[in-house]
């Protein structure tokens, strides 16, 4: 099994150190409860990031929502030195944003569970992250074998019923993470990537959580840069 290392630290940030060619941002976002109020944050989204989150049938779906994509629109603002209500972001076919135009050298992406959101950064690479919260799945070894590579899946299955519930989320964020690096989607896709120039890193980014980020050439996770946006 293997050992999945845990940040232990978020550094509160109003504004991001400099992310050289080969480094790696990872910000958190509190999304729940405990995170910014949301009168601060509703006027920060666009019209789509309004409409999608006034779609929400839940309050606490949409709460996280606006903490999440206002969150990250003030990460982006401080590398890019636009106001984050400015920030136009356009988006894949399969939903990932990037920035318009000049600015799209700067890779993004934002995942959301629960209360946690992360926002991976890399300049001039394309990346991709997910976060899931640990928790029982029914039919795991059944989900397995239809989202995984039969190799992945076998080893899924014979895993002590125990380490199953882990084993899965790694996998399955692993391969979250990879399909978004270019925005195309989950259809057809399987683990392991045929695209072998990517590399997928795990980490705990809080207790009862897994996170994978996927890019070229990953630095070791202890070399990653992790932030959280401070209010101050």
């Amino acid at each position: 099994m293997q050992v999945i290392p845990k940040i232990p630290h978020w550094r509160p940030v109003r504004h991001p150190p400099p992310l050289p060619p080969d480094g790696l941002h990872l910000w958190r976002i509190k999304a729940g409860p405990d995170g910014a109020p949301l009168a601060e944050l509703r006027s920060l989204l666009s019209p789509r990031e309004s409409e999608r989150a006034a779609r929400l049938l839940f309050d606490n779906h949409r709460e996280r929502y606006v903490r999440a994509h206002a969150g990250l629109r003030a990460i982006l603002s401080g590398y890019v030195g636009i106001d984050p209500q400015a920030i136009e972001l356009r988006y894949a076919d399969a939903g990932k944003p990037y920035l318009a135009n000049s600015l799209r050298a700067l890779d993004f992406n934002l995942t959301t569970t629960g209360d946690l959101a992360l926002v991976a950064l890399s300049s001039g690479e394309p990346i991709g992250v997910d976060c899931e919260q640990l928790r029982d799945r029914r039919s795991l070894v059944a989900i397995a074998a239809r989202m995984f590579s039969p190799e992945e899946a076998s080893r899924i299955a014979a895993a002590p019923e125990e380490e199953q519930s882990e084993r899965f989320h790694v996998a399955w964020t692993g391969l979250e993470a990879e399909v978004k690096v270019d925005g195309l989607g989950l259809a057809g896709r399987k683990q392991p990537s045929a695209q072998s120039s990517i590399q997928i890193k795990h980490c705990m980014p809080a207790p009862g959580f897994i996170a994978a980020v996927a890019r070229k050439d990953l630095p070791p996770v202890g070399n990653w840069i992790t932030l959280e946006l401070s209010a101050g």
